[in-house]
């Protein structure tokens, strides 16, 4: 893999582009979108690099006309996305704190696991979901990449394993007695590289009665609520229920459940066993995808259109009150932000700074432009008129958590699905 360089310095290496669908291999692939060359999400900038220029990479959407899974082309190498200095802590949310510690005592219960179980969990984070299966006394195992999340899971007593879940991995541990009575991989499966390298270490670390649980945004809601701004380059697939079965089949294992949650705009909690059988919700959703025609390439034509509205909509809105001397910040320095902020050309001028409460994420500045990420305290010094919500997906937690700032005059601009104005609580399936 090439490199680039910058007066000598190594920035970042280069994309590789797949030709054939990441699942089936298939070479009938069927471009939908092309987004331009965008910053990497995620990868943010310190202030001694902002002289310097920032690696870009082209992101493509595309679609496999044979298993119909939506994937995109490019491929930058998970070392660089998910490294030491990756700054995605789960549990800086309530809500996902909530979400997933729900599920956890639901599967402690209907699994009925103790303390001769195992539960194994891929891209475990900080911990957080393994943590409450640990406080119930059940035996636990995580395993993630990022040294800094799975540093603050082991001095939490969380045992983590810092690289990749892959097949090579599955084996070892297997090979050393440690195989799950319940596999969790939560918002993983859309970056993995190797679709059915990944799939194949689930088969090969479960129990025979074991259960894979798998949580993944859901391409349905992307197209639905034109959520274009959760494409980038971490995401190289955006799945089905149509898509998947294909694949888990193809390992020996089946997709007998789904859960439609609101989480994180809409997604599939996956529940898979080597074991046949399909409940009536999962009849259901397959027959609606049937419907709809969500394999196809055609399925995405609304969804283009509604990215140029989108695109017009929301710069009249800006252009608007900037026309005013508004004053306007940004608040979640989420991944998804750096494709809304790029692909929608919301220049640096536009926004004060974008707030967030992560600390990791903090004095660094969004990838790609000169807005520094800050506390969300900020506010109360310097109030700005407007606060657009860029990680829309907590918009109604981030919008109690700053009723201050709307007690004293300020507002909310939601850039999507509908770039407007807010002021209370969003009903809205995918927020």
């Amino acid at each position: 893999m090439n490199e680039m360089t910058f007066n000598g310095q190594t920035l970042l290496p280069e994309t590789t582009v797949i030709d054939r669908c990441r699942s089936c291999q298939s070479d009938h692939l069927t471009d939908i979108q092309y987004f331009g060359e965008t910053p990497l999400a995620d990868k943010l900038v310190r202030h001694d690099q902002l002289a310097y220029p920032q690696y870009r990479a082209p992101l493509t959407l595309t679609q496999c006309t044979d298993c119909g899974l939506a994937q995109i082309r490019e491929t930058v190498s998970p070392d660089i996305l998910f490294g030491g200095d990756y700054p995605y802590y789960s549990s800086v949310s309530p809500a996902l704190l909530r979400h997933f510690g729900r599920s956890a005592e639901n599967l402690i219960a209907k699994r009925k696991l103790d303390r001769n179980s195992l539960v194994v969990e891929a891209a475990s984070n900080d911990g957080y979901m393994l943590k409450v299966f640990a406080d119930h006394g059940i035996p636990v195992l995580g395993i993630d990449p990022a040294s800094g999340p799975a540093a603050v899971a082991n001095a939490n007593g969380i045992h983590t394993l810092n690289t990749f879940f892959t097949a090579d991995l599955a084996r070892q541990l297997a090979d050393e007695g440690k195989q799950a009575d319940l596999f969790l991989a939560n918002n993983v499966l859309a970056h993995v590289p190797d679709l059915n390298g990944f799939v194949a270490g689930i088969a090969t670390i479960l129990k025979p009665d074991g259960q894979a649980v798998i949580e993944a945004p859901y391409l349905k809601d992307l197209v639905d609520h034109c959520e274009f701004d959760t494409i980038y380059h971490q995401h190289l697939c955006y799945f089905s229920l149509s898509s998947l079965i294909p694949l888990f089949e193809r390992h020996g294992l089946h997709l007998n459940d789904v859960d439609h949650t609101d989480i994180h705009g809409g997604s599939l909690r996956l529940y898979i066993s080597g074991g046949e059988g399909q409940s009536s919700t999962l009849r259901d959703m397959l027959a609606e995808e049937r419907t709809c025609h969500i394999t196809r390439p055609a399925y995405f034509t609304a969804f283009k259109d509604r990215l140029s509205t989108i695109k017009t909509d929301l710069h009249i809105l800006l252009d608007g009150l900037k026309a005013t001397h508004a004053r306007i910040a940004g608040y979640g320095a989420a991944a998804k932000a750096t494709t809304l902020l790029h692909y929608l050309d919301i220049e640096d001028g536009y926004l004060d700074c974008v707030l967030d409460r992560n600390e990791n994420k903090q004095g660094w500045f969004m990838p790609g432009t000169a807005l520094e990420i800050r506390h969300p305290d900020w506010l109360a010094d310097n109030p700005p008129d407007y606060v657009m919500i860029l990680a829309w997906n907590f918009a109604n937690e981030i919008m109690k958590d700053q009723s201050r700032f709307a007690g004293q005059g300020g507002q909310f601009i939601l850039p999507v699905p509908t770039p407007g104005i807010v002021n209370g609580p969003v009903q809205n399936k995918s927020l």
